[in-house]
């Protein structure tokens, strides 16, 4: 008789005599022992000088250090939603190693996102910095490019002034009706039970065009206010054009462009100071439209088009939901959304900068970020490649004056498509964009700018699809850029993180 089959106990109801460890739990390559050790090399003072300023009174506080290090796993995991992380330290063993097993509620931790959200994005350079002690960073080939990510709203949710205009005006005369309505119903009530004996609220249907109204009135007026300051802006650029060709033009025709340039200033002064009332009235902050301070790392702001008075173009739109976001054509029709740029090293695909925008080319997008790399690293790469959406003549310029060896594609090729290769002398009268087509038709150009597939484009592969980031959870530009940088943060932790344990 042959011996029955048996099996290892399984006893899930079994106590145990003395509690494990829940360290004991994972395997000690895991990630969660990796940011434990790195928590305390992150320099937190900032969001800890925050809470010593406070009266230590009161219900404890989480101790910050542990909320950093959950939203960092959480980012690394894929799970930048409050909810989900609070659910996971209750349910997910690293959640609940992280936590110490404590359990913070989703508004907590939220409220913390929210509340430190700037202080949060000094992490990405901090850890940069240590990626580079590391040698993961060489800045010897450094790509740049930008992906579309949805915003947290419905593209349905965005008005165009021309709308805007129609629906104010049929709201107005709805109203209007309604009022008129509601004074023959007053007349007969009064008729029938006398004067002054009931008062009542303004009718439910009214209110809620009323509502509606001022909405359309806010945003409306918004709009009209965000495409001034864009008319200023290309005021401005036509003045500092006007001006450059009068400082190099020759003594006959140079009172004539100093004439010229001074009326330019006059209408770019103008138009400036009716962007800043009209931006006043409406609450928006100057610098969020590019009216602030000159600074060289400021991201572009979209150029609503508009008439030569800043007043929007009917097709302008704005969206009620998240009006820093904008209309954006991507690879499977249009999206509501912002335009993230990563500028990554080549050795190891560590992003060495990072920003986000409303402005769906990226052309204008190269200089700024060429100076947040040098802010960053401390460094200029020494080649720099970055696709056809980001060339001109004066970014190849702007590279040139930098020291970079700079490879810009100067239009698109069809896929599996060659361009010809570059022969004979180069010709004396070809200008900057033949002489960077040139540039990328040799064999070492070719050769170059075939890295950038390799380079920049498998990490957004990485973010979006490993790590699900097709749209953000925060709205707004300001919370957009905190978002984006907690993502590119947790993925050089984990470059940082595999690389340690490959070198151990």
């Amino acid at each position: 008789m042959s011996n029955p089959k048996t099996f290892r106990p399984w006893l899930p109801e079994q106590a145990w005599l003395l509690p494990p460890s829940p360290i004991d739990w994972l395997p000690m390559d895991h990630l969660v022992f990796f940011l434990l050790d790195l928590i305390d090399q992150l320099d937190l003072d900032p969001i800890l000088q925050l809470y010593r300023q406070k009266d230590a009174r009161g219900e404890k506080a989480y101790d910050p250090r542990m909320m950093v290090v959950l939203l960092l796993y959480a980012y690394c995991v894929g799970m930048p939603s409050s909810r989900k992380i609070e659910r996971a330290c209750y349910e997910d063993l690293p959640f609940r190693v992280l936590s110490g097993n404590q359990q913070p509620d989703h508004t907590r931790i939220s409220e913390f996102r929210r509340r430190h959200l700037e202080l949060l994005e000094d992490l990405f350079v901090q850890v940069l910095r240590l990626c580079q002690k590391s040698g993961l960073v060489q800045m010897g080939h450094v790509a740049l490019d930008g992906t579309k990510v949805e915003a947290n709203a419905s593209i349905h949710k965005a008005m165009s002034h021309e709308r805007m205009e129609k629906s104010e005006q049929q709201l107005r005369q709805e109203m209007r009706a309604l009022l008129r309505k509601a004074e023959i119903i007053d007349a007969q009530e009064d008729g029938r039970y006398g004067k002054g004996k009931r008062g009542s609220e303004l009718p439910e249907e009214l209110q809620r065009r009323e509502s509606r109204l001022k909405k359309i009135r806010q945003a409306k007026a918004e709009l009209e206010a965000e495409s001034a300051a864009a008319q200023a802006r290309r005021r401005q650029k036509q003045a500092d054009a006007a001006a450059t060709e009068a400082e190099q033009g020759d003594d006959d025709s140079k009172e004539k462009l100093s004439s010229r340039a001074n009326q330019k200033q006059q209408r770019a002064d103008t138009a400036r100071a009716l962007a800043l009332q009209k931006l006043q009235e409406t609450g928006i902050d100057p610098e969020t439209v590019g009216l602030g301070e000159a600074d060289p790392q400021a991201m572009p702001t979209r150029g609503l088009p508009s008439n030569a008075q800043g007043k929007p173009s009917p097709k302008a739109q704005r969206n009620f939901t998240d009006p820093d976001s904008h209309v954006m054509k991507c690879g499977n029709g249009y999206i509501q959304g912002y335009n993230a740029q990563a500028a990554v090293d080549s050795k190891h695909q560590v992003i060495v900068a990072i920003g986000v925008s409303n402005q769906a080319p990226d052309v204008e997008h190269l200089v700024p970020m060429l100076e947040r790399i040098e802010a960053s690293t401390g460094t200029m790469p020494a080649t720099f490649i970055a696709d056809a959406g980001y060339w001109s003549e004066a970014n190849a310029k702007a590279c040139s004056d930098r020291g970079i060896d700079a490879y810009i594609s100067t239009g698109r090729q069809k896929h599996g498509q060659l361009p010809p290769p570059s022969r004979g002398p180069v010709p004396k009268d070809l200008d900057a964009k033949g002489t960077m087509a040139r540039k990328l038709r040799s064999k070492n150009g070719r050769e170059v700018y075939a890295r950038r597939k390799a380079i920049v484009e498998p990490v957004f592969g990485q973010t979006k699809e490993n790590r699900g980031l097709r749209r953000f959870l925060l709205r707004g530009l300001e919370k957009v850029n905190g978002e984006w940088s907690l993502m590119s943060t947790s993925h050089n932790l984990l470059k940082l993180f595999r690389f340690s344990w490959a070198v151990t």
